[in-house]
């Protein structure tokens, strides 16, 4: 299991180096899952910025799409917009490439640089969540604090 620890520190960090104060929260819970993530927060499912790997099938290479928890992404229509094919990304390529697990995966902090492409779907909300390097930790942000502190592509994943 990951080190929530220093998962935790590492966004932390991040955080700090980005010039951002969002606080981390402990749940007591695993938040897995967009579902379960809402469920421990009370907040709606669709204000979860889910984060989802895939291996983009020309270069090999990561992308993370960061979706609303009640979007199911588009696999091909986002290949269209791309203008590659995304491949399914398994669990030794997500810890690889992003230097954490499946469930815990945060929008920024990765082990290596990460192309990352955002739901517009999340810009109709005032704050959303986000994993924060380990399931059982999130933290609060703005849409539009995840698009800067990201660099991240507003896009449609639907």
């Amino acid at each position: 299991m990951q080190n929530l620890t220093v998962n935790t520190q590492i966004i932390q960090k991040k955080f700090q180096e980005l010039g951002h104060a969002n606080e981390i929260k402990k749940l007591t819970d695993s938040a897995r899952t967009a579902q379960e993530a809402a469920d421990a927060l009370g907040c709606e499912i669709a204000q979860i910025a889910k984060s989802i790997v895939f291996r983009l099938k020309s270069t090999g290479e990561p992308l993370l799409v960061v979706a609303s928890g009640i979007n199911r992404i588009n696999e091909k229509s986002m290949a269209q917009q791309l203008n590659d094919k995304l491949g399914k990304a398994d669990a030794d390529f997500v810890r690889e490439s992003t230097g954490f697990v499946i469930g815990g995966v945060p929008p920024l902090g990765h082990k290596n640089p990460v192309r990352t492409l955002i739901d517009e779907d999340l810009f109709q909300y005032e704050t959303i969540w986000a994993a924060a390097g380990h399931p059982k930790v999130v933290f609060q942000l703005t849409p539009n604090e995840l698009e800067k502190m990201t660099n991240g592509q507003v896009i449609s994943v639907k």
